[in-house]
């Protein structure tokens, strides 16, 4: 009897023993494959402090928020925005997309490149913002969706302050070693001091000159300018982006202007609505 009794005592330890083993493995095995969970929240608004404001040109600032550890990321997805709320001149509450152009890569913080303008309603909530103010934020917003290699390369077009989209999907392809996607960018502008990120994006084009061609164009050229002038062309699309084929997409993100003619110029250039997505 006292050996029936301890036999079953120890079929009932090394169970237990089991059972603990198996719950503290599958505990490794979900810890080592689950991603870090982003800061965002797309119910509800959370708020990121200020920790430094650089003024970029008389109009254009960028604004690097802090997240709430060195190591936490914002958890955006590779072309996706955010929405933020602020208040306009007259106090009114006022909501706004913006793409940072920091990647989950930059980890403990993000960043906002805005162009500000005078009339502009949430432009006067960022200039109004100081180091050590709270910005409202909600996300991840959008349609974009990209998994590494799903084109074989990207035509984009931009304008103004809409390139930021632009920039972030570029950086994510680049600066994957495993994505071998080519990105063929037009950016359009009305000055050259308009030019948001040129520095950040030559050295892109530098660093991958295989992989990345940027061609600017600008309606009120310096004397001295070798890129294109006036408005952005069927010509510039034929010269510049990859031709219409069921491996390529086209994106384009600017004033609802220059999103209404690039539109028409890729539809009778043939690229079929499959191959265009407009942020």
């Amino acid at each position: 009897m006292e050996f029936l009794v301890g036999q079953r005592t120890e079929t009932m330890v090394a169970v237990a023993v089991a059972v603990v083993a198996v719950a503290a493995g599958a505990a490794y095995v979900v810890t080592r494959t689950k991603k870090p969970r982003g800061c965002l929240d797309p119910e509800n608004f959370k708020e990121f402090k200020l920790v430094e404001k650089r003024q970029l040109s008389h109009n254009v600032a960028k604004f690097k928020f802090e997240l709430p550890t060195p190591t936490s990321t914002l958890g955006l997805p590779i072309g996706q925005h955010i929405s933020c709320r602020g208040k306009d001149a007259a106090g009114e509450e006022v909501i706004k997309p913006y793409t940072p152009t920091t990647l989950d890569s930059d980890v403990g913080r993000f960043e906002l490149v805005i162009k500000m303008y005078p009339q502009g309603r949430m432009s006067h909530h960022f200039r109004e913002m100081k180091v050590g103010d709270y910005l409202s934020v909600k996300g991840p917003k959008g349609r974009f969706k990209y998994q590494p290699g799903q084109v074989r390369a990207f035509g984009m077009l931009a304008g103004g302050s809409g390139i930021t989209p632009m920039f972030q999907v570029t950086r994510a392809i680049l600066e994957n070693p495993n994505d071998k996607t080519k990105v063929h960018l037009i950016y359009a502008n009305v000055t050259y001091e308009d030019i948001l990120l040129k520095e950040e994006l030559d050295s892109l084009a530098e660093s991958y000159p295989d992989r990345f061609k940027i061609y600017y164009v600008l309606n009120q050229p310096p004397e001295v300018w070798d890129g294109g002038v006036g408005f952005v062309s069927k010509e510039m699309i034929q010269a510049h982006c990859p031709a219409p084929a069921a491996d390529i997409q086209i994106l384009r993100c600017g004033p609802p202007p220059m999103n209404k003619a690039m539109a028409a110029h890729l539809d009778d250039l043939g690229y079929t609505k499959e191959m265009q997505f407009q942020f």
